[in-house]
């Protein structure tokens, strides 16, 4: 009898056991972003992969449009492992300590899709995931946003028309001083709060891609679209270092895997949803868009080539100038 109770209770422990070992890993994935944007649905991709490749073994839990926390809350929460996957905006790195990075928001590095890539998807951008460690993160991917617009109720067609005006910026020192270039009053604001400052005239303006623009509506509480492509936003997928260094080894290979696939289709897309978000702007035709000619062009980017020296040593110098050789840039030809 006794014997019997004891392989009853093995059983049930071993029973209790293996359910517990079927529980799947939850990776709660937060953004600050609409689901239809390029980050929302690059999210929903590597969520899907990642599923269906463990087979269930890990269940990734996708909270959107600053669900669970803002902009600047959620490092705070990942390094606390609150959250587990964050895809934060590359200028969110620079009040966190890693100032290299605000190195993406130097207006004008970047001329093309190609030229970027060549420092995010090369040593260069590897070096810089690197630099997170320090901070519990460990960098996956980078992932593409887009090339800014400006948008304000004033037609901004000249460096000069900036003047005086209350624009809307990420937490960036360099953002800060490519405001301050233009005679623009900086003012640092979380992505959710933006529109409801547009409409009450808390800001007069914003720079951001088309697509998040378009997918916040702030088109509808702005007058003017300016085709600039003066700067990126681009984003870096991370994850608590500590979660996921304790996945098991061959979980880890399959969410690298998905996450290589995931990127391929962010990246792929974020063009094509920036191009469609400004065809759907035009056709509201609650904004006007307004295309610089190359004179209105060179005149932005000769009034902003001052925020790359200023900024030379915060972001680094070697850095800046290995970016400039990687891409082909020479501040001296404007």
């Amino acid at each position: 009898m006794k014997h019997s109770r004891i392989v009853v209770m093995f059983i049930g422990l071993l029973a209790a056991g293996l359910a517990f070992a079927q529980q799947p890993f939850v990776i709660k994935f937060s953004h600050v972003v609409a689901v239809d944007t390029p980050k929302g649905k690059g999210a929903e991709q590597f969520k899907k992969l990642a599923e269906e490749r463990t087979k269930g073994r890990v269940k990734v839990e996708v909270y959107p449009n600053s669900q669970l926390y803002k902009d600047k809350e959620e490092l705070e929460a990942l390094q606390l492992g609150a959250v587990q996957m964050l895809a934060p905006s590359l200028a969110k790195f620079g009040p966190l300590g890693v100032r290299e990075f605000e190195v993406f928001d130097l207006p004008y590095i970047f001329d093309s899709y190609a030229d970027l890539h060549k420092v995010t998807q090369g040593t260069i951008g590897q070096s810089l995931m690197k630099k997170l460690e320090a901070k519990g993160i460990l960098g996956l991917a980078f992932w593409d946003n887009g090339f800014k617009v400006m948008t304000a109720n004033k037609a901004l067609r000249r460096p000069e028309d900036f003047r005086g005006l209350k624009m809307r910026i990420q937490s960036s020192k360099v953002l800060d001083s490519q405001m301050r270039a233009l005679g623009a009053m900086p003012q640092v604001m979380a992505f959710s709060e933006v529109y409801q400052a547009m409409q009450t005239g808390v800001v007069d303006g914003s720079e951001n891609t088309p697509s998040n623009v378009y997918t916040q509506k702030m088109h509808e509480v702005q007058k003017y679209l300016t085709l600039s492509d003066h700067g990126y936003i681009g984003y870096a997928v991370i994850v608590n270092k500590k979660f996921w260094d304790g996945l098991p080894a061959d979980i880890r290979t399959i969410l690298e895997g998905a996450m290589r696939d995931a990127t391929k289709y962010a990246n792929d897309i974020a063009k094509q949803e920036n191009d469609e978000a400004l065809e759907a702007i035009r056709k509201s035709g609650k904004t006007q868009i307004i295309a610089l000619t190359p004179q209105e062009k060179a005149e932005w980017k000769k009034a902003l080539m001052k925020v790359h020296t200023e900024n030379e040593s915060k972001v680094g110098k070697d850095l800046l100038q290995s970016i400039y050789r990687e891409t082909g840039f020479d501040p001296g030809r404007l």
